[in-house]
């Protein structure tokens, strides 16, 4: 009966899920060989499976005769300042919306929840409209400004579930000691919360860094972030797999690597918000 059901669950649980695993990761395997294989390589014989025809000569090329450092720099300045724009103002939301009961409080709420339900493209015309007349179209203060109108709706909504778990005589007492609204948020809700903005810091952190559709239409000249650059290594008349791959790699790598570090934090987190606010 042993051997039947090890046997049940290779066949059912096991290969199946192994399957889905080498699907869901041999473009990736793919991208890599094929930034490492150079480009005469790739014209003549395809992507090289070998190490021995392995080269670092895309990867060479790209920081020397492009941009991308420069680019990576741009995604870094728009991806870190959304997370303090979006951060700013979902703690201080999400605290009112948990802690306060006013007119309105659940149609707010709900607002933010329908905003995730439409495109972001429905947006861009508006927010470039609204840019140019002020003057931060095609800046990074104008995109982490575009990146924020996305991040925000999710994380109050997260932020106010985990806040809310937090009980309000925590507060009260703060107060009754002496502390303002403002000081108790900052010494006791804020420590305990602090998972659950970690988690919500680098979701945010992520979704900008891997952002396209904004900084594609409100960047692009003066500010280039990662995603816009990636796409101009696309020739008018050929492309070089070898530099764009590459370039696809080394765009992914912080994201990749700061999920790769953070992610039992962050699967915390969003799973302690997930409760009824």
């Amino acid at each position: 009966m042993t051997q039947q059901s090890t046997f049940r669950r290779i066949i059912t649980t096991d290969l199946p899920v192994l399957l889905i695993v080498l699907f869901a990761m041999a473009p990736f395997v793919w991208m890599i060989l094929t930034s490492l294989t150079p480009t005469a390589t790739l014209s003549a014989t395809g992507v090289s499976l070998s190490p021995m025809g392995w080269s670092m000569d895309n990867y060479v090329r790209l920081i020397e005769q492009t941009s991308f450092l420069k680019n990576m720099l741009d995604s870094l300045i728009i991806a870190g300042g959304t997370v303090v724009v979006g951060l700013l103002v979902s703690v201080t939301a999400a605290y009112a919306f948990s802690r306060f009961r006013f007119t309105g409080r659940k149609l707010l709420m709900m607002q933010f929840l329908l905003i995730n339900m439409f495109p972001i493209v429905l947006l861009i015309l508006p927010l470039f409209v609204l840019m140019r007349s002020v003057g931060i179209l095609d800046t990074h203060f104008g995109l982490i400004l575009a990146n924020a109108t996305v991040a925000i709706p999710f994380a109050v909504w997260m932020l106010t579930s985990y806040i809310a778990a937090i009980p309000k005589s925590l507060d009260e007492a703060a107060m009754t000691d002496g502390c303002s609204r403002l000081t108790a948020l900052r010494k006791v809700v804020l420590p305990l919360t602090m998972p659950g903005i970690i988690s919500t810091g680098i979701y945010i952190f992520i979704t900008a860094w891997n952002e396209y559709l904004y900084a594609l239409t409100l960047g692009g000249r003066n500010v280039r972030p990662v995603t816009v650059a990636i796409q101009t290594l696309i020739g008018e008349y050929q492309i070089e797999w070898g530099l764009l791959a590459a370039g696809a790699v080394v765009g992914a790598m912080p994201a990749t690597i700061l999920f790769l570090l953070v992610q039992r934090r962050l699967i915390g987190g969003l799973t302690q918000g997930a409760v009824k606010g």
